[in-house]
């Protein structure tokens, strides 16, 4: 009887691997930017420095007046002395109304008409103090200052990307026999 067989044979092969690698390019190019940086707007208001000297009074203790004050000074001088010279008059008539009473009227009122007053001496030329008024205010500033943010515009450029894939050959380099 025959059976049936399987036979087998093989034969020894060298195989070959040829590869190619894979090749991969990228450029990032920069990045397109413009910052602009506007001016900061500044205001500055003053108002200016007052200085008032009032020194009137000043020149009237050293008897530099003007022309005014100088009038109604000696009219207020003038009438004073009327009215000191109308008492003096009535009171040295009531004097002598009274010649009875005992007493010497008129030797003394014509020694008190005939004896001058007594001058006054003293620096007349240095005002008084505190006759020159200085009043200053001084100069008031206002700033005002609003900034400005820049303004920045930047565009991203997309990478230049070139990809080359790699490849694998296998083949049969030598069979054995």
């Amino acid at each position: 009887m025959n059976f049936p067989q399987i036979r087998m044979e093989s034969t020894s092969a060298q195989i070959a691997l040829q590869t190619k690698n894979a090749k991969n390019y990228i450029q990032q190019p920069k990045a397109d930017l413009s910052i602009e940086q506007p001016k900061a707007e500044l205001s500055i208001n003053t108002t200016p420095p007052r200085l008032t000297i009032d020194q009137s009074q000043a020149r009237a203790d050293v008897n530099l007046k003007s022309i005014t004050q100088v009038i109604d000074d000696f009219s207020q001088k003038g009438y004073q002395d009327s009215l000191a010279g109308i008492a003096r008059r009535a009171s040295q008539g009531n004097e002598l109304m009274k010649i009875e009473n005992n007493g010497n009227p008129i030797v003394s009122q014509a020694k008190q008409n005939s004896e001058t007053p007594i001058k006054e001496f003293g620096i007349k030329f240095v005002p008084s103090y505190g006759s020159v008024k200085i009043n200053y205010e001084p100069a008031k500033v206002n700033i005002e200052a609003k900034e400005n943010k820049p303004r920045i515009h930047v565009k991203v450029n997309k990478p230049n990307v070139q990809y080359e894939p790699g490849k694998v050959e296998i083949y049969l380099q030598k069979r054995m026999n």
